[in-house]
């Protein structure tokens, strides 16, 4: 019996090597590079360090242009890798970001450090790194703006935190009767003692609302040792919080233009959606 003919199959346009690659080893003031493509007889790798700034990134995006690179990859390490995918992104280059653990975990890998860049080249011409997820550029600006205003939503919590813990060494109760301090009645309060004002019925006097009941426990937890040293402490905290709400605003109206500029169809994910800070009580 005849032996049949071998059957050709064609590799995918997917599985072909790609010929002409670069792969960046990050680190926190420099990239090892290695830039692997077709030499006079076989593949080769050029491996050289290039500095973590503006001015070195873009001449390398440059050189990578000239050179016809296809593909870039980079390390994710910390928060190094930045430099380097946005600025050869920018340079319009086809730039990956890697998991570390993802490409040492390959079997093969070589032990020597500096050998790093080679080998994620190699499995970058075979296509075999999985990429992670790098949001666009206007996703990564609303997440800048709405991260700054988680920060300085949780430093204004602990000025209050603060204060309340001032009202307390000065044996002032009113956090007890109110529940916050973040009402305009209870600020009605505190700037009247910081203003020098003692009389308890006075102060009790000065709430709006549904408080007004509370009259008599206003009084009491109004009966303390607030002095001087209180009120000029009691000011500074204040003047933090109320800078910090005129910033917290101010990111506040910023995002939500960058969430109307977005293009439709792509909302934030939820851990990017930005949550409005706790308005203040009208009690």
């Amino acid at each position: 019996m005849a032996a049949s003919r071998p059957q050709e199959i064609v590799d995918e346009e997917h599985e072909r090597i790609i010929e002409r690659v670069c792969a960046i080893d990050v680190a926190k003031e420099s990239g090892q590079v290695c830039v692997r493509a077709p030499g006079e007889q076989r593949r080769s790798s050029r491996l050289w360090t290039v500095k973590a700034t503006t001015g070195a990134v873009l001449e390398l995006g440059e050189q990578l242009l000239r050179e016809g690179v296809e593909k870039v990859t980079v390390e994710s390490t910390s928060d190094y890798w930045r430099i380097f995918f946005y600025l050869l992104e920018g340079r319009g280059l086809d730039v990956r970001l890697v998991n570390t653990r993802d490409v040492k975990n390959v079997p093969g890998r070589p032990k020597t450090d500096k050998l790093d860049a080679v080998w994620l080249a190699k499995l970058t011409e075979k296509g075999l790194p999985r990429p992670s997820f790098v949001p666009p550029r206007q996703i990564r600006v609303l997440r800048d703006y709405t991260r700054m205003r988680v920060d300085l939503t949780r430093e204004r919590t602990r000025h209050w935190q603060r204060l309340e813990k001032l009202l307390e060494d000065s044996l002032i109760k009113v956090p007890a009767v109110a529940s916050t301090l973040t009402t305009l009645s209870t600020r009605d309060m505190i700037e009247a003692l910081i203003q020098g004002e003692r009389d308890p019925h006075t102060l009790a006097a000065l709430v709006r609302g549904r408080m007004k009941s509370k009259h008599p426990a206003l009084v009491e937890a109004l009966t303390g040792r607030f002095d001087e040293h209180h009120a000029e402490l009691a000011q500074i905290l204040l003047d933090q919080i109320d800078a910090l709400t005129g910033q917290i605003d101010k990111l506040t109206t910023r995002i939500d233009q960058l969430l109307t500029d977005l293009p439709p169809g792509r909302p934030p994910t939820p851990a990017m959606a930005p949550t409005r800070p706790t308005p203040t009580g009208r009690g």
